[in-house]
């Protein structure tokens, strides 16, 4: 499947819905080489403007989903491509649900040792028979990746979720995806935690309504520094939309 991939305000980003970016995955697994699947957000956007060391990473990813309805609003107002929100977090559980079914297999990195192990725990209780190979918790010196990285490819692992942050995720990435042996690896970002029941999702309202980032704000006051990037997102986009 040939994705549309646009260029806003220099970030990649791929037109999809969420059943086109579980197609884009599965032929990742079909493939000899291992991809990685990224969300874009208007945050995202503005830390990669800035930063040439995130934008790599995002420039080498097989999969950018939308994960913020600004994306998909800039996108539309500058006429870039039509597409629908994609949250990482929903297309996390959507990938494990599809590979039960498929007989994949996954190892989880990420969070706290409590956190991964919740989350495993879930998976397995949410989808019967998925094959959760291995996990280990974020919390890692550098000197430690290369027996991780060992472990993982023992493992048999063909997808491997990153729960580390952004952009500590993506850099993780982009360094060691060299010598992984599995087929996709997805930053989730604080997924585990929303999984672990250490976070809770914004209510269905907010999520229709695609205010899910204002409940955040909300229940968490400390987001509002990060959130700073919101305005600085949606006058870089009036901005190109005025000069064409």
């Amino acid at each position: 499947m040939k994705l549309k991939r646009i260029d806003l305000l220099g970030v990649p980003l791929d037109c999809v819905d969420i059943s086109q970016a579980l197609s884009a995955v599965e032929e990742m697994i079909q493939n000899d080489q291992p991809g990685t699947v990224i969300a874009i957000n208007p945050e995202k956007v503005i830390q990669a403007r800035k930063s040439p060391v995130l934008l790599d990473p995002l420039r080498d990813a097989r999969l950018l989903i939308p994960d913020g309805i600004g994306v998909v609003m800039a996108a539309r107002l500058l006429g870039l491509g039509r597409m629908k929100r994609v949250p990482g977090s929903e297309l996390m559980p959507a990938i494990c649900e599809h590979s039960a079914r498929k007989g994949y297999r996954i190892f989880l990195f990420g969070g706290d040792p409590e956190v991964n192990r919740d989350a495993m725990i879930v998976l397995r209780r949410r989808f019967p028979g998925i094959q959760i190979v291995g996990g280990q918790h974020g919390y890692l010196k550098e000197e430690e990746m290369p027996e991780l990285i060992d472990r993982i490819n023992a493992s048999g692992a063909e997808v491997l979720f990153v729960a580390l942050g952004s952009p500590k995720q993506e850099l993780w990435m982009k360094e060691h995806l060299p010598r992984l042996n599995i087929k996709v690896c997805q930053g989730v970002g604080g997924t585990f935690d929303v999984l672990a029941g250490r976070v809770k999702r914004a209510p269905a309202v907010f999520r229709k309504i695609h205010l899910e980032w204002l409940y955040r704000l909300l229940s968490e006051p400390r987001r509002l520094l990060r959130q700073t990037a919101l305005p600085r997102f949606a006058v870089q986009v009036l901005w190109r939309f005025v000069i064409g």
